[in-house]
């Protein structure tokens, strides 16, 4: 009848909703969880306590690590820039030639290229593009170098500016993740960044790639047995833990607002059953009065309930299984020319169809059961 097939469309048109809400969500973890992996190696060592370490014990010791791929080391601290009339507290990274080799930080850029020295033997540094916008720096016309400053480690007598460094460098790339690394972030020359900050030889962390990503926590258990309790080794997902929690979270609850939104959807399946069972009251009796018992004229029902639930979840699958590929392939919903994505980013994923399926299962079959048990006892069971 007509309010079983309502209760259909119902079902298929939350269900497609699910799926695509699910999608685009898995989508958007995706970018954001590449963005932030593409500047952080596969796994990275640093001081359990203090902040600078001599380097040549530990590479030492690293090398007789088959899985590991490529090392790359860097120095990490916080300094003034100055360009022109502006300035700004920054965080400077420098790092090595290999750092490229165990990072995907060439993805990241926006304009120009990741280069830290030029031909000249200049110092040249990758901003970020908060960073660039803050301080008003146009990498095809810079005049004027920035200027970087920090604290010299070893106190001296003499006048103020003795205990300053100072240290010019030009732009040769603008990166963009998102505004936290924008505003906050520098890249430049390891040996650069040691003169600066006061720390020659000296690194804070040292970066690693691996063969095999599958094997990833299996050879941070092998660096961290060989290094000792000295040293911290920490993965990708572990350096941006609360980040990776967070997205994990927000899908979670996303997933359990859409599950109250569909058995919302299934109330009309209830509503279905109830006026089905109403309506046919005199056929049931007559089902009765020729042989049929109620455990069979309830299955009945009981079909009738599953048929709308997986005939809904089965069409609203398939429509949202192609709106998700339509997107995929040509992208047809886009953002506007300044956003960093030009398109919604949509991410299929087998599990999450999986526990879609298992959701509307077990509310079909809540749904089924209460109507028919329930206005089935009212019914006067005679022959």
């Amino acid at each position: 009848n007509v309010i079983s097939w309502i209760s259909l469309i119902a079902i298929t048109f939350t269900t497609a909703a699910f799926i695509i809400i699910i999608s685009v969500m898995n989508g958007f973890t995706s970018v954001v969880s590449n963005l932030y992996n593409a500047a952080e190696p596969d796994l990275k060592i640093s001081l359990a306590t203090g902040k600078y370490f001599y380097p040549d014990t530990v590479l030492k010791k690293l090398k007789d690590i088959k899985e590991i791929k490529c090392i790359s080391k860097s120095i990490y601290n916080q300094a003034l820039i100055k360009y022109q009339q502006r300035q700004m507290i920054v965080s400077i990274r420098g790092v090595d030639t290999a750092f490229e080799k165990v990072t995907q930080i060439n993805t990241l850029l926006q304009k120009g290229k990741f280069q830290l020295k030029d031909k000249n033997t200049n110092n040249l540094l990758v901003i970020g593009n908060g960073i660039a916008n803050e301080m008003n720096i146009n990498i095809t016309h810079q005049f004027n170098p920035i200027i970087l400053y920090s604290p010299k480690r070893i106190k001296n007598t003499g006048t103020n500016t003795d205990l300053i460094n100072e240290l010019p460098a030009y732009v040769s790339g603008i990166f963009s993740i998102n505004d936290d690394f924008d505003y906050k972030y520098i890249f430049c020359d390891l040996n650069f960044a040691q003169n600066l900050f006061d720390a020659e030889k000296l690194i804070t962390t040292i970066e690693v790639s691996i063969d095999d990503p599958n094997k990833k926590e299996e050879t941070q258990k092998i660096i961290q047995h060989i290094l000792g309790k000295n040293f911290v080794v920490k993965t990708k997902e572990q350096l941006n833990e609360v980040l990776f929690k967070t997205l994990q979270t927000e899908k979670l609850w996303t997933f359990v607002i859409l599950s109250f939104i569909l058995i919302i959807a299934t109330f009309s399946i209830i509503s279905a059953l109830t006026m089905l069972i109403i309506e046919k009251q005199k056929d049931i009796q007559t089902l009765y009065a020729l042989g049929a018992n109620k455990q069979l004229i309830e299955s009945i029902f009981m079909a009738e309930g599953f048929l709308i639930t997986f005939g809904g979840a089965f069409a609203g699958l398939i429509v949202g299984i192609i709106v998700c590929w339509i997107q995929i392939q040509f992208h047809v919903i886009k953002f506007n020319e300044n956003s960093i994505l030009p398109y919604y980013p949509v991410e299929l994923q087998v599990q999450d169809i999986f526990m879609v399926l298992v959701v509307l299962l077990i509310i079909g079959f809540l749904a089924a059961i209460y109507p028919v048990r329930f206005f089935t006892k009212e019914i006067k069971w005679r022959r």
